[in-house]
């Protein structure tokens, strides 16, 4: 319950930092400087030199003493420039212009623990200016927008300052001056109602000005700049283009020098002193506003005076300068981060563009005087240390002083001497939660502490001081050349809203120990801030409050009993000690409810242990087998075929891990959690979730159902515990179905034995047995067994539970009717039912099980159980069938000849439709195919479209629901465009072809079919099927299927021919308005008259010119036998001849000079064609043949038919002669 220093990460490698940094420099050891400062006052020692009364104060640090080495005990570390991320995962040590970056890495030390390290990411030079130098680093941690951050920062932006006066991000000049401090100011929760929500911000101080970027805007500035340099990484550029930055820029005035500053924030003065400044300033007629100014208050430090208050009203306005940007990883401008992009992860270039020259405007400053001081002519101020409370300040200066500041009234309140070269942090602490929040009344607010702490590198010891007028409450000794980090802002681009839910693990105050790398934290508790210096007694009272608050609750037990790692002996030892002690006690005095608690746990602990010694008996007696395990292997044999069938499909291999076994040992806290004691001694099973529920289950039965335990005994003990049979019987059927693959592949003959010997609890069956009564603990069974997925476990549940409630209810039937007789029981034929409903969904299952030919791409196989089937509605088990179809990617016709042909495909559907002759009668599993295709292919237009059926309304259903969108977009784009679309889109319209189906459908007079449903499945309740939606629609009018029909030929012959022709154009407007329509409705439809222009425009064609192309379009695609005939109808040979001469010379072209499989002979024959021939047949093109492979016996025909048709007097008939004997030669070769 004290201050504690405590290790959280450690540097490495700081002789290599040290030696980069000091290059060709050598350190010298610390000279003992004993003579006293001019200015250095005495100062009394007495308070760190008496003996300090906690025990464990001083606390040495066993890494200072003797461990350091002369080159390490040099003070290397106070000559740098160090900046650590509040969030510890970066840290920043710059000298000159060199820098280090050293980022958070995690490994595992000797002890085997996750460690965290911070190890050398980057290392180079900073400086883009000749001789400048970096003065000042921050690291600024950029909180992420996405929603499901919980705290931790996007990244990490280090800000430089240098001594040219340059700030980079990399910002441009906003002074050239140089750079004296950064400081950072980010978001924080305010704690009481009315304190005004501060600002983030960013300040920069020059010697004689003061810069502020608002939070906001840089941190949307940097993020942009940031994306900008990934994309330009990404392209291989370097053009970057910087938003503007919006910032405000003071003049300091009436100080002689300054060193450092701190931005307090905005705020209001009360109306008093409103009032009194206002009557100081201007007197007794002094005007008063009616509401005060907002203010932002900044503290500076130096000399003349030695302390200054500056105040800036709020509402000025601030420069937008577009040219005074950031410029975040420039090749130039922005040194680090193309130096430092390996670090960053962004692309590191290997060249170096030159240096720009000119350098931008720099804006003047606003003047800005200081309002009072503390003035003091020989003092003059080191370093300022804002709280996070903005409402104190630590103040250092050279006479060795550290001076606690008021800031709202700008006075000293406190003195510390004795702290030369000191280095100040703070350390806030929240109350512990506790009976603030827990009072009757309103919740009080959580109170806070500040506590200062002050490192003295030259005494080599860390204090941590209570606040305002506080005793020391920490001191711990560390060596002289450490350095205090700390940063005094967390993650910047959070607010109110974002804040929310969010963790922000961050460091208040770090120290880094340059010998040992080590990086420490300090701890302080929140009772140290309620005591004085001499006072033990608020620390016991605060231990004594907290302990007696904790064990006046039932927290201790219940943290006890939810320890993981405590054993069972000792629970049950201190559970009963415990109970012993309350019931010892004044039955007055004993809180109920603890008694009670105790009683409950140590019952269930007891219960724990009894069962885990039952799992593991040294032996078990076999048990005689009963006349119900004998029925139960009957009904297995019946269905033995299907469960392998099942049982292969289902034992596919699947990745698991060893933790998530439910044959994993059952912890004790979580049997505990999952019970509870009643008041009337009973235990209730809280169900927690099916995987906790599964492994209680497991704990339970498991043991019993594979023959490792008594069964009897175990039963005995739960019923003795006052656990209800309904939820043992849950916990049973949960373990058997969840456990379905080691149920179906065990021996069944082992499981159904012990199954069987279950005891049936007194009320399963009433002893008034009335034949028309349901019992509900079979009713319970049967609910589980139709609502699980797993078919196979299911089963055989139900097939074990029906011959014990047959056995049960024969037993009671022989005692209350004659021998004669039988007794008909609803009670069995509720079982009859069920058990054919689980084997007709184990069937089913065992289908929808096949894997798909497209493998992962087919898509996961569907889950069915008999519930899902009921609530599916009578088009249920074909809707399962159909996306079975799609999976397996079956045509229609494929799917016809499946059920006429062999194989395990067609034996596992006929089995089924076996089973289901009626929900799958052919009808209506093509219209649920048909609808399931026609589903996926609207996702997905690039699914074959296979929209055969033969009910009509389907057909319009489809068309209304799916097409006729797609339809209209396509005849619109081709409308539009006037020709055939490209690309993607072309395809998307090509899709259109399958409208002919339609109209063939809606043709078609087909007498509707018969729903009808199975027996078994009367009762299905729900959605109506796609089956009955189609015979409810109404009969499409044919015209308009065909004027449609129509349209969808012309698109197609479009696309097909690549003709440039506005389709819509070619009706009338009645033909237009018709289209797209309900197709159940009246059109209005064009005439059908044929335009006189176009059958005018059709006899002036002459029809020997369409012959001469058939025919030659026939030889064309090696269609030799058909253009033969067709050429007797042409008229003009010779026109024909000379164009099969062309076609005749490209098919002998492509067998001598393009085909792959060239033969000797054919070169020879090359070789000796007239040079005529031989240049003609080059310049033949075969790419036009649509069928280049046409045997030579063919074309040896086509050349002799031009050899007929052409006269002896045609210019290339020599040529036809060449050919002929070309081919010839050809021929007689091959």
């Amino acid at each position: 319950m004290s201050c504690c220093l405590l290790e959280f990460c450690r540097v490495q490698d700081l002789k290599t930092v040290r030696e980069f940094l000091f290059q060709n420099q050598k350190l010298e050891p610390p000279e003992d400087n004993t003579q006293t400062a001019e200015n250095e006052l005495s100062w009394d020692t007495s308070d760190w030199e008496s003996a300090w009364d906690h025990p464990e104060e001083p606390k040495g640090d066993g890494n200072t003493v003797g461990e350091e080495s002369v080159a390490q005990t040099a003070p290397w570390m106070q000559d740098c420039v160090v900046a650590l991320s509040p969030c510890s995962d970066l840290l920043v040590v710059a000298r000159d212009h060199r820098a280090v970056f050293l980022t958070a890495k995690w490994r595992s030390g000797d002890s085997g623990r996750e460690e965290m390290t911070l190890a050398v990411s980057w290392s180079g030079t900073l400086s883009a200016e000749d001789g400048e130098c970096v003065s000042s680093v921050i690291c600024i941690p950029l909180a992420s927008q996405k929603r499901s951050s919980t705290g931790r920062p996007d990244w990490t932006c280090v800000v430089v300052g240098f001594s040219s006066g340059y700030v980079r991000f990399y910002t441009e000049l906003l002074n050239e001056d140089p750079v004296l401090r950064l400081k950072c100011r980010t978001y924080e929760i305010p704690r009481h109602p009315g304190v005004t929500e501060q600002h983030e911000e960013l300040s920069i101080l020059y010697p004689a000005a003061l810069v502020t970027i608002d939070g906001f805007s840089l941190y949307q500035s940097l993020r942009a700049c940031r994306n900008q340099v990934a994309r330009a990484a990404a392209a291989g550029s370097d053009s970057i283009q910087p938003p503007p930055l919006a910032y405000k820029k003071w003049g300091l005035q009436d100080m002689d020098t300054i060193v450092d500053h701190s931005s307090v924030g905005i705020m209001t003065l009360c109306v008093f002193d409103q009032m009194k400044n206002a009557s100081t300033l201007g007197g007794f007629h002094a005007t008063v506003k009616g509401s005060p100014p907002a203010m932002s208050q900044y503290i500076t430090v130096g000399g003349g005076p030695y302390t200054g208050f500056y105040y800036a009203i709020e509402g000025s306005s601030q420069p937008l300068l577009s040219h005074v940007a950031l410029a975040v990883a420039s090749k130039l401008t922005s040194a680090l981060f193309s130096a430092a992009s390996g670090w960053l992860g962004w692309k590191n270039k290997s060249e170096e563009e030159p240096a720009q020259k000119q350098k931008p405007k720099v804006e003047p400053a606003t003047p800005m005087a200081v309002r009072f001081g503390l003035p003091d002519s020989r003092r003059h101020g080191e370093s300022i240390c804002l709280s996070p409370c903005n409402t104190l300040a630590g103040v250092t200066d050279d006479f060795g002083r550290v001076t606690l500041l008021d800031v709202a009234r700008g006075i000293a309140i406190r003195m510390w001497k004795g702290y030369r070269d000191a280095q100040l942090g703070w350390v806030q602490v929240s109350e512990g939660r506790g009976d603030r929040e827990s009072s009757p009344s309103a919740p009080l607010p959580r109170r806070h502490a500040q506590f200062l702490v002050i490192y003295a590198p030259r005494r080599g010891i860390l204090e941590v001081w209570g606040t305002q007028q506080g005793p020391r409450v920490g001191a711990f000794t560390v060596g002289k050349h450490c350095r205090l980090l700390y940063a005094g802002y967390r993650l910047m681009g959070v607010n109110s809203v974002t804040s929310q839910g969010w963790q922000l693990h961050t460091q208040q105050v770090c120290l880094l120990d340059p010998t040992s790398g080590a990086l420490r934290t300090i701890t302080v508790p929140f009772h140290l801030a309620l005591s004085d210096k001499k006072s033990e007694r608020a620390k016991d009272m605060h231990l004594l409050k907290r302990l007696t608050t904790i064990l006046r609750s039932r927290e201790a037990l219940e943290s006890l009993l939810a320890n993981k790692k405590a054993p069972v002996s000792c629970l049950t030892g201190v559970t009963r000690a415990l109970h012993d002690s309350l019931r010892e006690q004044d039955p007055e005095a004993v809180d109920e409810a603890l008694l009670q608690l105790c009683s409950s746990q140590l019952k269930l602990l007891t219960l724990y242990t009894d069962l885990q010694q039952l799992h593991h008996p040294p032996s078990l007696s076999p048990h005689p087998q009963s006349d119900s395990a004998v029925g139960v292997e009957e009904e297995l044999s019946r269905v033995d075929g299907a469960l392998r069938r099942y049982a292969q499909l289902a034992s596919r291999p699947s990745v698991s891990f060893a933790q998530d076994s439910p044959d994993a040992p059952l912890p004790a806290r979580t049997f505990l959690s999952q019970l509870e004691g009643g008041e009337g001694g009973e235990v209730v099973v809280v169900r927690n979730g099916d995987e906790a529920w599964n492994r209680l289950g497991s704990f339970l039965f498991w043991g019993c159902l594979t023959g490792q335990s008594p069964i009897h005994r175990v039963c005995n003990k739960l019923e003795l515990a006052g656990i209800s049979p309904q939820q043992l019987l849950s916990l049973l059927l949960s373990v058997w179905l969840h456990r379905e693959k080691e149920v179906i592949t065990k021996p069944e003959d082992i499981i159904l034995y012990h199954l069987s010997l279950l005891p049936v609890p007194p009320g399963a069956v009433e002893e008034s047995w009335d034949s028309q009564s349901v019992s509900p603990w079979w009713q319970q069974v049967r609910s589980a067994c139709v609502q699980s997925n797993s078919a196979g476990a299911a089963l055989l549940a139900a097939l074990v539970a029906h011959r014990a409630a047959k056995s049960s209810i024969t037993r009671l039937s022989d005692s209350k009717i004659q021998a004669d007789w039988e007794a008909v029981s609803l009670e069995l034929e509720q079982w009859a039912v069920c058990v054919r409903q689980l084997e007709d969904v184990l069937a089913l299952q065992t289908l929808l099980w096949l894997p798909s030919p497209l493998g992962p791409a087919g898509g996961a196989p569907a889950q069915c159980c008999a519930k899902s089937l009921h609530e599916g509605g009578r088009g249920g088990v074909a809707d399962s069938v159909a996306k079975w179809v799609f999976r397996q990617n079956l045509a229609p016709e494929r799917l016809k000849e499946i059920l006429l042909l062999g194989g395990s495909l067609s034996e596992l559907l006929v089995a089924v439709s076996q089973r289901f002759p009626d929900s799958l009668s052919p009808d209506l599993l093509l219209a649920h195919c048909c609808w399931e295709y026609v589903v996926q292919w609207n996702k997905d237009p690039e699914t074959p479209g296979r929209f055969l059926s033969s009910l009509t309304g389907i057909s319009s259903m489809m068309w209304s629901t799916f097409m006729v969108k797609r339809f209209s977009a396509a005849a619109y784009l081709m409308e539009k465009v006037g020709k055939a679309p490209k690309d993607r889109l072309c395809r998307r319209v090509s899709r259109q072809s399958n409208s002919n189906s339609l109209a063939d459908s809606a043709v078609e007079e087909v007498a509707p079919p018969e729903l009808c449903v199975e027996e078994v499945w009367c009762g299905a309740q729900g959605p109506a099927s796609i089956a009955e939606l189609a015979l409810e629609q109404r009969g499409v009018h044919f015209p308009l299927v065909q004027h449609h029909y129509l349209l969808a030929a012309l698109l197609h012959a479009a696309m097909t021919f690549g003709l440039r022709v506005k389709p819509l154009s070619l009706f009338d407007s009645k033909g237009k308005n018709a289209f797209f329509r309900e197709l159940t409705s009246i059109q209005l439809m064009p005439s059908g008259d044929m335009d006189p222009g176009l059958v005018s425009l059709r006899q002036e064609v002459n029809p020997d010119v369409l012959r001469r192309h058939l025919v030659c379009e026939l030889y064309n695609q090696g269609l030799d036998p058909r253009a033969e005939e067709v050429m007797l109808e042409v008229e003009d040979k010779d026109v024909l001849g000379s164009q099969l001469l062309v076609l005749t010379g490209q098919r002998l072209s492509y067998s001598l000079l393009h085909s792959q499989s060239q033969t000797r002979g054919a070169m020879e024959l090359l070789a000796r064609l007239p040079p005529t021939l031989c240049t003609w047949l080059k310049a033949m093109d075969p790419s036009e043949l649509r069928c280049p492979m046409v045997p030579l016996g063919q074309s040896r025909r086509l050349v002799s038919r031009l050899i007929e048709i052409l006269p002896e007097n045609h210019a290339q008939y020599s040529l036809a002669l060449h050919l002929l004997e070309a081919v010839e030669a050809l021929t007689t070769e091959a």
